[in-house]
């Protein structure tokens, strides 16, 4: 596992986050192409994270005057990879390669395809950043199932 390395500016957020949220935090990615900050939570601080009712991410977010995302962290890779997807779900996941070259494959189910990959490719650049941050994973790529069937005639 990859030993994170974490800026002075990365630091700061995460204690902003903490302080405003309650919910310990282990990573931040500024994703400037996004206007957005992601936040790697500690496992079970998902709710301390978003609130009732979202109050608590909302309060972070107009504070720190970007949006903010959340995955929850988790020791097995294929859950923090499944975490990283939400609300998609994952129906099947392939390891390939070394590790340190590793390319993960995934396949969604096919109404979740939207969710998964995200307007201008976000949620796909999340799960990529974070998993590389996290595990050192090369690559994540999601499965293009073959098109059966005529549906036009």
């Amino acid at each position: 596992m990859p030993e994170v390395k974490l800026t002075e500016d990365c630091m700061r957020l995460i204690s902003q986050f903490e302080s405003l949220t309650g919910a310990g935090s282990r990573d931040c990615v500024v994703d400037e192409r996004n206007n957005r900050l992601i936040f790697v939570v500690n496992p079970g601080d998902m709710g301390l994270a978003i609130g009732k009712k979202g109050a608590s991410i909302k309060k972070a977010s107009d504070t720190m005057g970007k949006k903010i995302e959340v995955v929850e962290y988790n020791n097995n890779v294929e859950q923090f990879i499944r975490n990283c997807f939400l609300p998609a779900q994952i129906t099947s996941m392939k390891f390939e390669g070394e590790p340190g070259q590793q390319t993960v494959i995934v396949e969604v189910r096919d109404e979740d395809r939207g969710i998964a990959i995200g307007k201008e490719g976000k949620n796909i650049f999340k799960a990529k950043k974070l998993a590389l941050r996290q595990y050192d994973i090369a690559d994540i790529q999601i499965l293009q199932k073959p098109v059966t069937g005529d549906k036009g005639a």
